[in-house]
């Protein structure tokens, strides 16, 4: 499996907000345990990868090299 960033800065800033808001909206109550699937997009954020695009041959980092 290839590691290699993929997710380029504005990509990972909205992944990291979607995801905090997901986690912030369980703490709060107004969204069930659903919520927790803030995760995924909050961890792929953090580390700049996401397999989904791994899968699809995505990539929206300019700067990162080729897989």
């Amino acid at each position: 499996m290839n590691m290699t960033k993929n997710a380029g800065t504005t990509d990972r800033a909205v992944r990291a907000i979607v995801g905090i808001a997901l986690i912030a909206l369980t703490f709060t109550g107004h969204l069930g345990a659903w919520g927790w699937i803030g995760i995924v997009p909050l961890v792929t954020a953090l580390i700049g990868w996401c397999p989904a695009y791994t899968l699809f041959g995505f990539k929206t980092c300019k700067d990162c090299p080729a897989a």
